[in-house]
């Protein structure tokens, strides 16, 4: 039997656990600005061209996935921010237990989900923007809408960068979450 917990992980000092916090606090804080950018960047990408006499208008309510993209970002930002306030209050109150790691590490993975989700689907459409798709006979519009690909670019690393942050908040949480509490 004494073997069996010597197996276990055991309770980390507290000073651990404040660490983990802070790292928390701060990945949180990196998530929350660049799902902020990257919605702000996307829903501020517009241009308008001409070509051949015709006026083409470029937003990112034209693309289905785009929107999608935007809305899973802001979303994302606002759950974000509301867990931050969480890990706030168990910083406060010094409440460390595996429960409300575990809490952290559900929400942490579905907002992960979440952007990666509408991350995919930006990249998806910004690549055929890009390069078209002869096979469809769809061409690239990227030469004609420089300022408009670039913005939606900058929209999507600064996405993939809310990623990362998730990512290591998923795993910081999954691993605080089998810790046992003594």
């Amino acid at each position: 039997m004494e073997s069996m917990e010597a197996k276990l992980p055991q309770n980390p000092p507290r000073k651990t656990h404040k660490l983990v916090l802070c790292a928390q606090i701060c990945l949180r804080i990196v998530a929350i600005s660049t799902a902020f950018a990257a919605t702000w960047t996307i829903v501020n990408a517009k241009e308008t061209v001409v070509v051949f006499g015709l006026q083409f208008d470029a937003r990112y309510t034209y693309s289905s996935a785009f929107k999608f993209f935007a809305f899973a970002n802001a979303i994302a930002c606002a759950f974000t921010s509301l867990s931050l306030m969480f890990v706030l209050l168990i910083f406060r109150h010094g409440r460390f237990t595996p429960s409300n790691f575990f809490f952290l590490f559900l929400h942490d993975l579905f907002m992960m989900s979440l952007i990666l989700s509408g991350v995919a689907a930006g990249t998806a459409i910004g690549f055929v923007g890009r390069y078209g798709n002869s096979h469809a006979g769809w061409s690239e519009i990227c030469d004609r809408l420089k300022k408009y690909c670039d913005k939606v670019t900058a929209s999507m690393v600064l996405s993939y960068l809310s990623v990362i942050c998730l990512v290591v908040l998923t795993v910081i949480s999954a691993g605080k979450s089998r810790q046992i509490m003594v």
